[in-house]
């Protein structure tokens, strides 16, 4: 329990300081270029290094030794943050330091959860990779509300130093509390050769299934629903707010997903959750489109949060997507999902950030809720066609509402993403 301990306190300091950071990097490019598209290009920037080069780069977790793998990108990342804080940079430079800085998250992630087993056996692996998870959405619904504070409070550059202090004091935990292990043998050659491959057979596999088809397109729905999130800053400014109003904008939508991720998981039955699936992704939608009414900043987080709410239903899609797929097929499966949905995070935010050049972020956030709302609800008539068998296949002699592990949201990760912030798993 030592080395977990260890994992999750290190995993901790880096949500934490990541969450700082973005605030930080929204409100210093707003700031220096009022340009809603430059501030979403930025933001952009946290979801397509993975897609670009996260495969790749997560094979380092096998040709060394995982421990080091985690250190030295630590170390890397607490660098490039450095230089963030220190050096003044045009944008362009700064967006190469994002890019740079979020690619290195994936031999990290790859890494630490290829370790967790080793650390945690049987029952006590699922129990710390719940933990793992909660702690992510915690840190994720209180470091964007904490964050815009801290950095209306010591300054944009300063909080970027806080995030590189953040990465090396993970570091330091990880060489006092993780052992030494050796890297894991028989890594195959043209590995790389596999990953086109499998990227091909994926397709193939979720495509050719209406069920799976249907998983996976609700879990690529929240390239609509995240697009708030990257016009934050723009959308702040449009009440006259700072930093502040810029973190409790970001926090609004994870603090409906946990809540909502917390009834629908404890007081729903497994069944039910197929059944309400549809309609609470048009939950996720729906009330973005009151953006285009002008409410007053505490209707605009009561809106976004209520759309956190809605997003909960990726759990079903999460839990329903991990039954339906061949166990041979796990995982090429999974690496089709996730890339789809980074690819579609970055991709809305950077369209919603051109399109509230011209036509403002209130605008552009009501439009993204007319054009999901209308994605799910022809989604969710198509779920309804497929989805007996799916119900018909988990029932058991007692069916009772089993608490879920909530999927939380970092690129990077390893399992099916819930689609809220940098969406992937936290596990």
């Amino acid at each position: 329990m030592r080395e977990f301990r260890a994992l999750w306190l290190a995993q901790a300091l880096s949500f934490v300081g990541d969450q700082l950071a973005q605030v930080a990097l929204a409100v210093l490019v707003y700031d220096h270029t009022k340009s809603a598209l430059l501030t979403a290009l930025v933001y952009a920037l946290t979801y397509i290094p993975p897609i670009v080069g996260g495969p790749v780069l997560s094979g380092l977790a096998d040709l060394f030794p995982r421990r080091t793998v985690m250190i030295v990108s630590d170390v890397l990342r607490a660098g490039l943050m450095a230089v963030m804080a220190l050096v003044p940079m045009p944008v362009g430079g700064l967006s190469v330091l994002v890019f740079l800085t979020v690619l290195l998250g994936a031999p990290f992630s790859a890494a630490r959860a290829a370790v967790l087993p080793d650390v945690l056996e049987g029952d006590r692996f699922v129990a710390g990779t719940a933990i793992n998870n909660i702690t992510h959405q915690g840190t994720q619904m209180l470091g964007f509300l904490a964050g815009g504070a801290v950095v209306a409070v010591v300054g944009t550059r300063e909080a970027l130093a806080l995030n590189a202090l953040t990465f090396g004091a993970s570091a330091v935990i990880l060489i006092g509390g993780l052992r030494r292990r050796a890297a894991p043998k028989g890594r195959r050659d043209g590995a790389s050769l596999g990953l086109w491959r499998g990227t091909r057979d994926g397709a193939r596999l979720v495509f050719g299934d209406p069920v799976l088809r249907s998983l996976v397109m609700f879990a690529w729905l929240c390239a609509f629903y995240v697009i708030p999130e990257g016009l934050a800053a723009p959308y702040a400014a449009t009440f006259g707010g700072g930093a502040v109003t810029v973190g409790l904008l970001l926090s609004a939508m994870p603090t409906g997903m946990v809540a909502g991720a917390f009834l629908f998981s404890r007081f729903v039955r497994p069944t039910n959750r197929l059944r309400a699936m549809g309609w609470m992704s048009m939950l996720a939608c729906l009330p973005l489109i009151g953006a285009g009414l002008h409410p007053p900043l505490w209707g605009v987080v009561a809106l976004w949060a209520l759309s956190g709410v809605g997003s909960a239903y990726q759990l079903a899609a999460n839990a329903a997507f991990v039954t339906a797929v061949p166990a041979a097929g796990r995982g090429q499966a999974f690496g089709l999902a996730q890339s789809g949905i980074l690819a579609g995070q970055g991709v809305g935010i950077l369209v919603g950030g051109a399109a509230a050049q011209v036509l403002g972020p209130e605008t552009v956030v009501a439009l993204a809720g007319v054009l999901g709302l209308s994605c799910s609800a022809i989604l969710t008539l198509l779920w309804n066609q497929v989805r007996g068998g799916v119900i018909g296949g988990m029932r058991g002699p007692v069916e009772r509402a089993e608490p879920v592990a909530v999927a939380a949201s970092q690129a990077g990760g390893d399992d099916l993403p819930s689609g809220v912030g940098r969406s992937a798993s936290a596990s």
